[in-house]
């Protein structure tokens, strides 16, 4: 099945009393999410949330008593091959996308996982993008305290700050500068009342690159912007250039984020030897990946490859470069893996020159 034949699913993230639920519910009544199916995951004894959403009982199903993460797992794949199938035999109307709403302590990186693995939905399903809303009043407090609520953000390819009308306005800058420093590739919207353009919210991944292609070019740009915006480590000042790992940190999470540019084409097997090389190493700390590639065998057609953890997608050939930069580029967001061990990897296993790999430029 191609890539324009599967369904797209966009993940909803976010902590506690973020405001995903009011994000949900808001989009569901925009005729852009017509014919869109909400998977709602809750964690407790009593289901609750499901009742808030004001939508048709057919565009809702419920995952209760668990955390996607865990147990609820094998139920959201038999939820979604189960809708799949439903749909292809007509006994539910026509969907044409999956919205999944996780539990506000839930790390998405395993609900990325189930849909780029599970062989029951592998196909019929294809990752769209992953929304974290981030509450603008307890934000701060919430990063510094919950390790959950860093995750969910640095995985993430679109990040709703909601509850802006009830924050200062120096608030509000200090906690979107910890934003960009815990994910500097990530677009950033300001939400009141749940009120979003769906466009902000569908439509943010590297799953239909004939459509979405300068994405890529996106990605890279701000990630070269922020490497090189001065920036600070707990007591520690970054300046930039004098900064060894040339990364960004979120507090003592470990987690990380940065970019490389590589100047020579790389061959297939050689990227491919490497790629393995990384999961097998450290893949439980790479949260997400994501790299425009100058293959050598086809230098017309760069390959788009995205990553979480120990799972690769199957590379992507783009019928052509999105601008007149050839160079390869890649996109890192880790917890605890420098940036030196990723160069040396490339160099060992992927037969790529040192001076080749280049930090972003200002």
């Amino acid at each position: 099945m191609g890539t324009a034949d599967q369904i797209p699913v966009t993940v909803l993230t976010g902590f506690l009393g973020s405001g995903k639920t009011t994000v949900l519910n808001h989009l569901l009544r925009q005729p852009e999410l017509n014919g869109v199916v909400a998977i709602i995951n809750e964690f407790g004894e009593v289901a609750l949330d499901h009742l808030l959403v004001e939508s048709s009982e057919d565009r809702l199903a419920l995952l209760d008593n668990g955390c996607i993460c865990c147990s609820v797992r094998e139920d959201l794949i038999e939820t979604l091959a189960d809708l799949a199938s439903r749909r292809a035999d007509g006994t539910i109307p026509p969907f044409h996308r999956v919205l999944v709403e996780t539990t506000g302590l839930a790390d998405p990186v395993p609900v990325l996982h189930t849909l780029m693995t599970a062989s029951d939905i592998v196909g019929r399903y294809r990752i769209d993008g992953v929304v974290a809303t981030v509450d603008a009043v307890n934000g701060t407090h919430t990063l510094a305290a919950h390790s959950e609520a860093v995750r969910q953000i640095a995985v993430a390819d679109r990040l709703l700050v909601t509850k802006t009308d009830l924050a200062a306005d120096d608030a509000l800058a200090r906690l979107d500068a910890q934003l960009a420093a815990i994910n500097p590739v990530a677009t950033r919207s300001h939400v009141r009342n749940g009120i979003v353009d769906p466009a902000k919210v569908l439509d943010a991944g590297l799953f239909d690159p004939a459509a979405r292609s300068a994405d890529v070019v996106r990605w890279f740009d701000l990630a070269a912007q922020a490497a090189n915006t001065p920036h600070h480590h707990g007591d520690h000042h970054c300046d930039g250039e004098a900064c060894s790992h040339h990364s960004h940190h979120a507090y003592d999470t470990g987690v990380s984020s940065y970019s490389l540019i590589i100047d020579e084409p790389i061959q297939r097997e050689a990227f491919a030897r490497w790629l393995d090389y990384v999961a097998a190493l450290r893949g439980e700390d790479l949260l997400r990946f994501k790299a425009i590639v100058h293959v050598a065998e086809q230098p017309d057609a760069p390959m788009v490859v995205h990553g979480v953890q120990h799972v690769f997608h199957p590379p992507i050939a783009l019928q052509g470069w999105p601008s007149a930069d050839r160079r390869s580029r890649l996109v890192f967001i880790v917890r605890g893996i420098p940036r030196q061990i990723i160069e040396n990897t490339l160099c060992k296993f992927a037969a790529v020159s040192r001076a080749a790999i280049q930090r972003p430029a200002a």
